[in-house]
């Protein structure tokens, strides 16, 4: 679904993102974890097209067999939302505060359907995110984070993306309404007629990925400096840096 190959990403000064490679397949759940400044979401800004205007990026980014690396804005605007969903660290920002929460999906539900059916598919996608159908009528500040990161995610799901990218979904939340967050994460619904959407998550913390994530692709300078099967990696990380997240993972849980 994702594959990014050699992917540079460059700022004036110094070369945030070094050469790298990465794949996710349709359907797969892949975390890229790292600590701050090792270039991960710079990585993803790279795939959804919204660097910096002083970054430049090289390499090659293709989203379902479509090349889209250095792609103009108008063309990249058309896989925003329709081929690519995004999930940031903060809903409330991302969420218009004068509109509704229906309002909000109805926008892009109502690419494909008439108002009448982009509400009912409205109404089922809230219920696939564990929010009841009166969800709809209520605004951005009258949620929990919790409930709007839920709305987050159905509004990135409702165009039928294949691909969700979700960058430190749950850092702000508390542990109880994290754990379910993740666990919407690892069993990601689908909008109707469309399928389970492969899911790129961007972390810092070892424990979140590994909750969600099939494989995992280690981060750090700008470079990947390991990948592979989760429990393979947990179980016997070969760099050296993955090797102290592992242990931080373990100190912090014990």
């Amino acid at each position: 679904m994702l594959r990014l190959s050699r992917l540079t990403v460059r700022f004036p000064s110094l070369v945030a993102v070094d050469e790298v490679s990465l794949a996710v397949g349709p359907g797969e759940s892949v975390g890229l974890i790292g600590g701050s400044g090792s270039g991960k979401t710079l990585t993803a800004l790279a795939v959804l097209g919204l660097l910096p205007d002083t970054a430049t990026a090289a390499g090659s980014i293709t989203v379902d067999g479509a090349e889209i690396c250095g792609a103009v804005d108008r063309r990249l605007r058309g896989v925003r939302g329709s081929r690519i969903g995004f999930v940031g660290q903060d809903a409330l920002a991302a969420l218009n505060p004068l509109a509704t929460v229906g309002r909000h999906l109805r926008i892009p539900l109502r690419r494909r359907l008439s108002r009448k059916d982009a509400d009912h598919a409205a109404t089922r996608l809230l219920a696939r995110v564990g929010l009841p159908a009166d969800t709809a009528r209520a605004y951005p500040a009258q949620l929990s984070g919790g409930q709007r990161q839920r709305v987050a995610i159905a509004l990135a799901v409702a165009g039928r993306p294949g691909l969700l990218i979700a960058d430190e979904p749950t850092s702000a939340l508390d542990p109880r309404t994290r754990a379910g967050i993740l666990d919407l994460l690892r069993d990601l619904p689908a909008a109707d007629g469309g399928t389970r959407p492969a899911l790129l998550l961007i972390s810092h913390d070892l424990a979140v990925v590994s909750r969600v994530c099939t494989r995992l692709a280690v981060m750090h300078a700008g470079r990947l400096v390991e990948q592979g099967e989760t429990a393979e990696i947990i179980a016997s990380p070969r760099h050296a840096y993955t090797r102290a997240l592992v242990a931080s993972a373990r100190a912090l849980a014990a």
